[in-house]
């Protein structure tokens, strides 16, 4: 548990590397067979989930001694018997990385934390099933038992996550013939040009549809080895972007690349049209605040991620906020619709909750109170951010969650707190 007073934070914060990069890189390096080099990786639950799961496969990793560079050495990756990877609470490991297991052959289960097992798995274990892989699963969720090879062919997938796409793309590279995979559905989409971007480093040939619902993988291709720097997070970064827009002071955050693929980053030209200022300098943003944040309807269907402080903001700004075309929000470590309308009802604010997202009426003020954390650092993350501008106290009933994505998180956030 956690007592947030409300502050006023105000400073400079450095950014922790991407998740979505870190785990991408280690999946890579390991499927090389080769050695290679990432730098500034991030360290947190979740990639230790995908460094754990190169290790069971074969390979070694070893660190600088500030860790600020990984060295995975994949010449050792060739399991010939059984496999089971714990992914944890890792959904981008465990999608990402069925697809990929599927081309070696071997015989692998994966499994993980509850959370893990309650989410969705069956319209990508079906794809492999239609590419030739053999794929055994309760209910269309984990535990999945996978074993390959990746034969190639024809599939249709409905991609409610895109992270469906990102692991059938890096699987299918490594299969053995020519694998078509279109899309009748595709949420999240900036998440595949970010892997579509690993692709064209590691010369992959492929061909996608400009919306990316249609792509044809030309099979028995290989990665290979890579030195590698993971940029900063812009969905950690999210949460101090949003604090000094809901507080009216100024924050630096640095560490950002202002044309990442990551999408995370419209992030910053939603809280723009919300009215705080922003200005660049190299790798830092300074964001800040006006005197109070208006209401506008948002599309977050390509940065889902963002909802819960998102939502954060929308109840200290003034009017009406809808965050809308977000389903898959609802299939998250939490359903975050949800989550998010019970936790902002508890600071007195008015919320309705809709299929795909939140309608959150603001009035440019928010009480202080008791927040759950449902074990999503996300939602963990966004409620207290709320502290920079809430009336009185917040309490999070558990916060270690936050160390999935951003273990500094809180230490971070004590330092700028005025």
């Amino acid at each position: 548990m956690i007592t947030l007073a409300p502050r006023r934070p105000s400073g400079t914060v450095e950014i922790p590397a991407s998740k979505s990069q870190t785990i991408r890189a280690f999946l890579i390096a390991c499927f090389s067979r080769e050695e290679s080099v990432i730098r500034h990786p991030l360290i947190s639950a979740d990639t230790e989930s995908a460094i754990r799961a190169v290790e069971a496969l074969g390979a070694k990793v070893r660190y600088s001694d500030d860790k600020a560079v990984a060295y995975v050495d994949a010449r050792g990756v060739n399991p010939s018997g059984a496999v089971t990877v714990d992914a944890g609470n890792s959904g981008t490991t465990a999608y990402l990385l069925l697809p990929m297991a599927a081309s070696l052959g071997v015989d692998l289960t994966l499994t993980g934390d509850h959370q893990l097992c309650s989410r969705p798995i069956g319209p990508l274990a079906s794809s492999l099933g239609d590419l030739g892989a053999s794929v055994e699963c309760v209910d269309g969720k984990p535990p999945v038992r996978i074993r390959g090879p990746l034969k190639g062919g024809s599939t249709t997938i409905e991609c409610r996550t895109s992270q469906y796409l990102s692991g059938l793309l890096l699987g299918t590279a490594l299969g053995e013939a020519e694998s078509r995979i279109d899309c009748s559905l595709l949420y999240e989409k900036p998440y595949v040009t970010l892997t579509l971007g690993w692709l064209d480093r590691q010369g992959i040939e492929y061909s996608i549809s400009e919306d990316y619902e249609h792509a044809v993988m030309k099979g028995g291709q290989r990665f290979h080895g890579f030195d590698e720097y993971i940029a900063g997070d812009w969905s950690s970064a999210s949460f101090f972007l949003a604090m000094a827009a809901m507080a009216g002071t100024t924050i630096t955050v640095r560490g950002l690349d202002k044309n990442d693929p990551q999408g995370d980053r419209k992030i910053l030209d939603i809280l723009i049209e919300m009215g705080a200022q922003a200005e660049w300098d190299g790798n830092a943003v300074t964001i800040t605040g006006p005197e109070r944040l208006q209401g506008g309807e948002f599309d977050l269907n390509a940065i889902p991620d963002t909802l819960p402080i998102l939502a954060a903001a929308a109840a200290c700004a003034e009017g009406r906020t809808r965050l809308t075309n977000v389903p898959q929000a609802r299939i998250k470590e939490t359903d975050r619709i949800r989550c998010m309308r019970e936790n902002l009802e508890r600071l007195g604010v008015l919320v309705e909750e809709e299929d795909d997202g939140l309608v959150i009426h603001g009035t440019g003020h928010v009480s202080g109170g008791n927040a759950c954390g449902y074990g999503d650092h996300r939602i963990i993350m966004a409620m207290a951010s709320l502290s920079a501008a809430a009336a009185g106290d917040i309490t999070i009933d558990d916060e270690s969650a936050a160390g999935i994505t951003f273990p500094a998180f809180f230490s971070i956030l004590e330092s700028i707190r005025r």
